[in-house]
């Protein structure tokens, strides 16, 4: 289980999916991936669609999560009720909006999520084993891309509840004031200082390498991220399309 995996802070690799295909979305799942992610927050994926990415990811065997929009607690109701596994959470910048996210996907005494019959709970057939699965069990991922989030790293990281973080490279560098540029001195010193932090305390520290590449993916191995979304949908298909009519021209 991806649980599992992440508390023991083993190496994951998923991917993200921004286009409404059911079979774009069966395809990757069995690709192999540890996990996939719904994208919502880029994206005009609907909140049915994503219902029905969430079904397909899940019915192969791959855990799904999904991107929010924002830290929004009826939206992450609404995608923990189709049956997704977890969340990424953007824009986290402190404590307390991690414990918000945290709680928004438990119901009371845990925490604030309101109780419904979905497609998790079985249509209500399977209520009183979601309920004993929300508890602990729902994944929470802190997607950390503003400059006030590195402030505050270490007290994200230590809430409970948090399974990993994530690294918003483009937002990160835009708030810095050096947008996309991964090269510079003062960004490279933050992506380290926040994979030391995740090493710490043992949680996985996570990059999204948006390019098909794969010595790149590579290269994310061996620094020691442990949560690795490899590529996107449109970018695997872009990539793979002009690769092949460059070699033909």
């Amino acid at each position: 289980m991806l649980k599992d995996k992440l508390l023991n802070n083993e190496l994951t690799i998923g991917s993200w999916i921004t286009i409404g295909s059911l079979d774009i979305a069966e395809i990757m799942a069995k690709a192999g991936y540890d996990w996939l992610v719904v994208d919502l927050e880029h994206s005009i994926i609907s909140i049915d669609k994503a219902g029905d990415l969430i079904r397909t990811i899940d019915l192969c065997g791959v855990s799904p999560l999904v991107r929010l929009t924002s830290n929004d607690e009826n939206q992450i109701k609404r995608v923990m009720d189709a049956g997704a596994h977890g969340i990424v959470v953007p824009m986290i910048k402190n404590q307390e909006e991690a414990e918000h996210a945290v709680s928004a996907t438990r119901y009371g005494p845990q925490g604030h999520r309101g109780v419904g019959l979905g497609r998790a709970q079985g249509y209500g057939v399977k209520f009183k084993e979601y309920l004993d699965w929300q508890v602990d069990k729902p994944i929470v991922i802190a997607q950390i891309e503003h400059v006030d989030a590195v402030d505050n790293i270490e007290a994200i990281a230590s809430v409970s509840g948090i399974d990993g973080l994530i690294i918003g490279p483009y937002d990160l560098s835009c708030s810095m004031g050096i947008p996309g540029q991964f090269e510079n001195e003062k960004f490279v010193s933050i992506m380290s200082y926040i994979k030391e932090v995740g090493v710490k305390l043992a949680i996985p520290t996570g990059i999204h390498i948006v390019e098909p590449d794969l010595s790149l993916l590579e290269n994310s191995i061996e620094a020691g991220y442990k949560f690795i979304a490899y590529s996107v949908d449109i970018r695997m298909l872009d990539v793979s399309s002009r690769q092949a009519i460059k070699l033909v021209k």
